[in-house]
């Protein structure tokens, strides 16, 4: 087909934190030289900040390396930590506080803020325009583009106006061709693109599994009596280890009454019948959470996969043309449970070895390896390096016995032990038959402090424009019903934190997997937990999924 094209020295995909900061960057330095670079980032949200959802405890490092005036400037980033507070929940009802000497040293956020980061990459992307860097958001990149050599040289974007049944309708409009030197992927967890990336130039021949968390959060409006800004709460063990599954709780007090709570669902658990959102609901009810949020009004919900492997699956980040970086490669510090920074630092690395590149003059298909020794002298890398091993241990021994061998590991032998845990079984091969479990029935919803799935995708915001090719791929429409609900009661229907899949049967008894991909919170938790591997997430019309306010 042939396509209108636009010619730039860098395209990004993704105007999140690592996508911006490359961006950012980029223009600062080039600013100062005869011929400025041209950087494109485009952002299949409808705004930048639409899709970006997080805690968020935010550590300023790499925000001072890009603005070292930050702190002068109208940032988003207004709440200091003020308190830690980290907790083990043996029961529905009790709280055991954890003394501050045997928490790892990675929980310490002094000097660290309590933000939204849909807001601070709002702001970050008005710097990178007022810099020059042409921002298209609604614009979903569909496809990457390879020239006859195999080498990246751009994206086309997705085509507009077709519908359900693959026909054009009268709104057609065909998808540009973004033609780039240098293609940055920034799209963050399990990015479709960066997942077709990394099998054709197997990336991650050299590396361990990589593993997911679910990170399910809503925001608060609470009442101004129990409001306490800048106090931050983790939690460990109820509800999730009734279930044996791993994962964390946490709230934290942001300015003007606000609250955001979550909980972070590990995604190797084994017993199909968990639910991830409804343990998070029931999170809610305990009461060191209850007491602040009783009274109080729900304002938004949002949900999204994050990375928890570890350095040690880390893909190679390079290849011909282009760049992986930020969430799309991995770089989350699971023991900080923070990701912003890590993934801006290596936007920065990335900004850093193309204009180095630059000097030389940049030409279409170049492999960007100087990003290895960047990464490899940088304070990213040894971040990473000294918690390596905490998520491995966490999926191993559990929460309890996870963080005490982190706390011996990191507190104690300050990261230095001669090993590093690998974790080779994939999240998706960790179901267990549903024949060895009993089905978990939790509460029905109060619409007080819990509540059900439509009403909070509702929140979110989310809208697909309805007549579209679904975006939820099955590579075998008779798996659903043939494999997994005999063998695990098709999870689908309980690891989705927003209704798209359901069983339905028809008035003769038949069954099918029902997909109401309008529901889609774009989390990518069905691309990485289908047990057959059979749910493929690709791109769905531009500006579609959730528009999150101050998430």
């Amino acid at each position: 087909m042939e396509r209108e094209s636009m010619e730039f020295d860098v395209v990004i995909v993704g105007a999140g934190p690592a996508g911006l900061s490359t961006a950012i960057k980029l223009m600062q330095a080039s600013a100062e030289t005869e011929s400025p670079l041209s950087v494109c980032v485009i952002e299949k949200g409808s705004e930048v900040g639409a899709h970006i959802i997080s805690g968020a405890v935010f550590e300023p490092e790499a925000l001072a390396e890009l603005f070292p005036n930050w702190k002068d400037l109208d940032t988003p980033v207004k709440t200091p930590v003020k308190r830690d507070e980290i907790y083990v929940l043996p029961s529905e009802s009790k709280a055991r506080k954890v003394p501050h000497f045997f928490v790892p040293e990675t929980m310490n956020n002094e000097g660290n803020y309590i933000i939204s980061l849909g807001n601070l990459c709002r702001w970050l992307g008005e710097q990178a325009e007022a810099l020059g860097v042409e921002i298209f958001p609604g614009f979903a990149a569909a496809e990457v583009l390879y020239d006859e050599h195999g080498a990246v040289k751009g994206v086309i974007t997705g085509d507009m106006g077709i519908a359900a049944d693959g026909s054009e309708k009268d709104s057609y409009m065909p998808g540009m061709e973004l033609h780039a030197k240098i293609t940055v992927f920034a799209e963050g967890a399990r990015g479709h693109l960066g997942k077709q990336l990394i099998a054709k130039y197997s990336l991650d021949a050299n590396s361990d599994t990589q593993h997911f968390g679910l990170g399910i959060k809503e925001l608060w409006q609470v009442d101004p009596s129990v409001h306490d800004q800048g106090l931050v709460i983790h939690s460990a063990g109820w509800p999730l280890a009734e279930h044996d599954a791993a994962g964390g709780a946490f709230m934290y007090h942001l300015e003007d009454n606000q609250v955001v709570v979550g909980l972070i669902t590990d995604l190797s658990y084994s017993n199909p019948y968990v639910s991830p959102y409804d343990e998070f609901q029931r999170m809610k009810l305990h009461p060191l959470y209850a007491k602040y949020l009783k009274g109080g009004k729900r304002v938004s919900y949002g949900a999204r996969a994050i990375n928890k492997g570890g350095p040690q699956c880390l893909p190679k980040m390079h290849f011909p043309g282009g760049l992986l970086i930020g969430c799309d490669a991995g770089t989350m510090n699971g023991a900080k449970i923070k990701g912003s920074h890590a993934a801006m630092k290596s936007g920065l690395l990335a900004a850093k070895t193309i204009l180095k590149q630059l000097k030389d003059g940049l030409e279409y298909g170049q492999d960007l390896s100087g990003f290895a020794q960047e990464f490899d002298q940088s304070s990213l890398k040894s971040e990473l390096h000294f918690q390596r091993n905490f998520n491995p241990a966490q999926h191993r021994w559990g929460n309890i016995i996870g963080s005490a061998y982190s706390f011996v590991d990191m507190n104690i032998c300050r990261g230095k032990l001669p090993w590093t845990l690998k974790d080779p079984i994939a999240d998706y091969q960790t179901l267990k038959p549903a024949q060895g479990f009993e089905p978990i029935h939790y509460p029905k919803p109060d619409g007080q402090l819990t509540f059900d799935k439509l009403s909070s995708v509702f929140l979110s915001n989310t809208n697909h424009e309805e007549d579209q090719p679904v975006h939820l791929k099955l590579a075998d429409e008779a798996i659903p019903v043939s494999t997994n609900l005999p063998m695990y009661d098709e999870p689908a229907q309980r690891y989705c934190p927003a209704g798209v899949y359901e069983i339905v049967a028809s008035d003769n008894g038949n069954k099918r997997l029902q997909i109401n991909a309008q529901n889609c919170l774009h989390c990518k938790t069905c691309d990485i937990k289908d047990p057959s591997q059979n749910i493929t997430w690709v791109t769905p019309e531009g500006s579609g999924g959730p528009n999150y306010p101050n998430m």
